[in-house]
């Protein structure tokens, strides 16, 4: 764009224009400003071949196992399971060690009942939403939608 432009309006208007968006009063402005503009009428034409390019290129959809980020061997998904059995096993211990620690330590009474009321409002809450997760898994319409 080497030519200086003297357009007084938006940019976004050639855009609008290109998709016949505009009011009569913009489009016809925008018209007669393409006419004295050689800048702007090539940016229009460029405009309009980007246009015709995305809207004819093709788009092919992945196949559905591509979408599926679970594992897909047997070997993979024995793995997966057995990895989350040992880092929530792994969990338990840790925060039972951890609460073992401060329930011995010098802490008062209230101080316990604070960390272990906390403590058994965080397990219960998990409780809750794991039984009823695994509850309602077989009748779970969305369970296999993958997309």
């Amino acid at each position: 764009m080497a030519e200086t432009c003297s357009r007084s309006f938006d940019e976004s208007l050639l855009s609008g224009y290109l998709d016949d968006a505009l009011t009569q009063g913009d489009a016809q402005r925008v018209r007669i400003h393409l006419e004295d503009c050689s800048s702007c009428h090539t940016l229009v034409v460029d405009m309009k071949r980007i246009r015709k390019a995305t809207m004819t290129t093709p788009f092919t959809s992945p196949a559905d196992e591509q979408w599926d980020e679970r594992p897909q061997g047997t070997g993979s998904r024995s793995a997966f399971t057995l990895g989350w059995l040992v880092l929530i096993i792994w969990g338990v211990g840790v925060i039972g060690f951890a609460l073992g620690h401060a329930w011995a330590g010098p802490q008062t009474w209230i101080e316990r009942l604070i960390l272990f009321g906390g403590g058994s409002g965080i397990a219960l809450v998990f409780l809750s939403v794991l039984i009823d997760r695994l509850k309602n898994r077989k009748t779970d319409r969305y369970r296999e939608v993958e997309k």
